[in-house]
């Protein structure tokens, strides 16, 4: 699985302007969020579709929503404003 190029996310803009404005990230390059200074969102993509590796709540590592429907982009919404808070 691949990071997610450009046409990936230019599928995934709607997306990206909602995740923009929460409080704590910081969009360093095109789709790659960090969270006081460390890693926290990026997408992947591959023939099964469009992919969020977002922190998980334990900060240790990643978990992997699938980003390509309507409903896994809102579960991605919830998650990271949960967890950018945090």
């Amino acid at each position: 699985m691949r990071h997610a190029g450009a046409a990936a996310l230019d599928q995934l803009e709607p997306l990206l302007a909602q995740l923009r404005p929460l409080e704590g990230l910081q969009e360093r390059s095109r789709g790659i969020f960090y969270r006081k200074g460390r890693a926290f969102l990026h997408f992947h993509e591959d023939p099964k579709g469009l992919f969020a590796d977002v922190r998980d709540a334990s900060g240790a590592g990643f978990e992997r929503i699938d980003v390509t429907a309507p409903a896994g982009q809102a579960q991605l919404l919830r998650t990271a404003a949960a967890r950018a808070m945090g």
